[in-house]
Order: C-alpha cells, then sequence, then structure tokens
C-alpha cells in the first residue's frame, strides 16, 4: 500500500520526531511504499495567497501552486498524519496544508448542491497525536482535532476508510516508561496497518 506519511513539528529532537521516525520504520518494516511529506523539511507555505482563494473554486486552475501536493495526496492508498496539538488545534503548517491542498476538485465536488467525496484513493487515515493538555481537557474544549479526523476527513476520503486516532495526552507530564509505551503501541499499529 502507498501510504503518504504528513508530518508536521518543527523540532527534530522531540517526541513527535520520535514517533514521526517510529511511523516510517514500521510502515516500512511491513512492506509499505511510504511518502514521506515533512512539512517544516520541506519549507511548505501554510499561507493561502490572495489569488489562490479568489480562485479557490476554479477547477482549472486552483491547484497551480500546490500541484505536486496534490499529485501525492491523490498517488495514496491511505494517509498518515504525525502532528502534535498546540492549543487544541493543529499547527499552522498541518491547517495550511489542509486549506492549499485539500481544494474543490482534489477532496470534495460539488454535487446537486451538496458537498461529495473526492478522495476515494484514501482507504485508511490514522492520526498519531500527542497534546500538552489532559483528556479531560481537550474533551471540555470540544476537541477540534479529533473531530477534524473523525468528522472532516472522514466525509472526503472513501466511506468504508477505518479511521484509527492515536493519542497521547497530558505529554509533558508522561514518564519515560509511558512515553515508550506509546511509541510501541504506535509501532505495533502501524506494522498492522
Amino acid at each position: 500500500m502507498r501510504v503518504l506519511v504528513l508530518f508536521s513539528h518543527p523540532v527534530e529532537s522531540s517526541f513527535g520526531a520520535g514517533l514521526h521516525a517510529q511511523v516510517l520504520a514500521s510502515l516500512r518494516k511491513a512492506g509499505h511504499e511510504v511518502d514521506n511529506c515533512d512539512l517544516y523539511a520541506e519549507d511548505f507555505d501554510p499561507r493561502l495567497t490572495r489569488e489562490e482563494r479568489l480562485g479557490y473554486h476554479d477547477l482549472d486552475t486552483n491547484q497551480g501552486s500546490v500541484q505536486g501536493y496534490v499529485d501525492r495526496l491523490q498517488k495514496a492508498d491511505a494517509l498518515v498524519i504525525v502532528t502534535p496539538v498546540w492549543n487544541y488545534g493543529h499547527p499552522a503548517i498541518l491547517k495550511g496544508f489542509f486549506d492549499r491542498v485539500f481544494l474543490p476538485g482534489v477532496s470534495f465536488k460539488m454535487k446537486d448542491g451538496k458537498v461529495a467525496p473526492c478522495l476515494h484513493n484514501i482507504r485508511k487515515l490514522t492520526v498519531v497525536t500527542t497534546y500538552g493538555g489532559t483528556r479531560q481537557r481537550a474533551f471540555l474544549v470540544g476537541d477540534p482535532p479529533r473531530k477534524i479526523a473523525k468528522r472532516v476527513l472522514r466525509a472526503i476520503i472513501w466511506p468504508f476508510a477505518p479511521i484509527k486516532y492515536l493519542a497521547l495526552y497530558d505529554l509533558n507530564r508522561r514518564t519515560d516508561s509511558e512515553r515508550a509505551g506509546f511509541l510501541a503501541k504506535v509501532a505495533d499499529e502501524m506494522e498492522k496497518f
């Protein structure tokens, strides 16, 4: 299976970078073809320009500035997103990727006045993430990143795609053994992917 791995953390020595490395190693060990898209390393520009916004619904031209990323997304059979949660949201670089790459004609289309999914090629989705806050605090604010995975992304991929959300909450107070346990869980899930 061809797996696009989206990674969005700027610090190479972070726990998130360790999760990213584990995801890549385990997917490759399982025999998957991996397209590693490290948004910071690739210097992805998350800013939606005025021209891009004005041409957002123009299906003939809206992909121009991000065509390479669109191609990678459309060639993938599965998507794994490795990202921290900051202030109960995705890092700006990942949000910008969604804004600039998940375009009309790419991730969705209008059919009889309703949104219809376009990413039927994505047959599996997994999010690997960490939160600085507790699960209870995330719940109290509605846990937007989980909803984006389970509801928003769900609505634009293959309708029967399994979705896994692997989250380690309260990261800053976790022990080394708890972090190692989460790394092992991620490794196991990716090897079964």
